[in-house]
């Protein structure tokens, strides 16, 4: 994995996605073991949009790993207007280690990785949110114990949140359903591509507009907001088309008695989730929150230096 971009899931083999798995349940264990594995070297974090997760879980993982982090947001870099992306990407290149962007558009991650000889992490577009998806199923996997038989249902948009998931599902053998308002499926392509490699391993991914059938026994209720940034002109209309798919105590009850609920938050609290499933005891979401510092640190250290000791 050493010097390779990490833009989807799709970039790994299902052995590297679980070498990632290992060594960041390792780094959690036992922070202070890899406290000196970057002296002197730098991220560079591009932000085209406002973050707490994304932005805090990078720059405090560089620092317990003894790197250090450079905050580019906004104002500081305009990807493609004040200047051109391979141009950034190029003079990026020759200063720091390595680069994670949070964009727009997913093809402005894709240049960035072309025109750079480092390492490109995609840490959001508009088409995949890899980082969210690799600290999901990690949590997934401490609370329960295994990927073995287990049933993803996202209620919600299908975003880039859920295309992560499906791409995740099919490296884990986690079967996924995206449930959603029609017109709201997840991209074809990224489906089909999903829907192919799980059949591989034993993971079925399904989409449908049926709440219930959806929910029905799934092992994990996952959502989302219903208008991600950028569509917030749309948010009122949504609101009325997404209201039957809030994640509510009823739809809990549809999931498997033992089902755990995921979120990546921020979470809108009485539009997609209510405030008692987000406060229940099913409730994982600062657990996984927790976790995209511990995934994110072993991607680092994957893409960086290669194989561990």
């Amino acid at each position: 994995m050493k010097g390779k971009d990490f833009l989807t899931l799709n970039d790994f083999s299902v052995e590297q996605i679980e070498s990632i798995f290992e060594l960041a349940l390792e780094l959690k264990a036992n922070p202070d073991h890899y406290e000196d594995s970057l002296p002197q070297m730098t991220m560079a974090m591009i932000f085209e949009k406002p973050s707490l997760r994304t932005r805090v879980s990078f720059e405090a993982g560089m620092t317990q790993l003894g790197g250090h982090s450079i905050y580019l947001g906004p104002n500081d870099i305009s990807l493609g207007k004040r200047e051109s992306v391979p141009d950034i990407a190029r003079t990026l290149d020759r200063m720091v280690d390595i680069i994670m962007a949070r964009t727009f558009s997913h093809q402005s991650v894709e240049t960035l990785a072309e025109f750079a000889s480092i390492p490109v992490i995609n840490g959001l577009s508009d088409l995949h949110h890899p980082c969210q998806a690799i600290a999901d199923y990690l949590t997934i996997l401490e609370k329960k114990g295994s990927f073995k038989n287990l049933k993803l249902a996202f209620v919600g948009d299908g975003n880039n949140v859920a295309h992560s998931l499906l791409e995740g599902g099919a490296k884990t053998g986690v079967s996924v359903t995206i449930v959603c308002p029609e017109g709201f499926e997840p991209n074809k392509e990224i489906f089909e591509k999903a829907s192919e490699d799980g059949l591989k391993i034993g993971a079925k991914m399904q989409v449908t507009n049926d709440l219930k059938e959806g929910v029905s026994g799934a092992d994990i209720i996952y959502t989302d907001v219903w208008a991600s940034m950028g569509q917030e002109k749309e948010a009122e209309e949504r609101k009325k088309i997404f209201a039957p798919y809030q994640v509510n105590e009823e739809v809990m009850k549809m999931a498997d008695k033992e089902a755990i609920f995921m979120h990546c938050l921020p979470a809108h609290r009485g539009e997609e989730v209510t405030d008692e499933v987000v406060e229940s005891w099913q409730s994982v979401v600062f657990d996984e929150a927790e976790n995209r510092l511990h995934a994110q640190k072993a991607l680092i250290l994957k893409l960086m230096l290669g194989e561990i000791e």
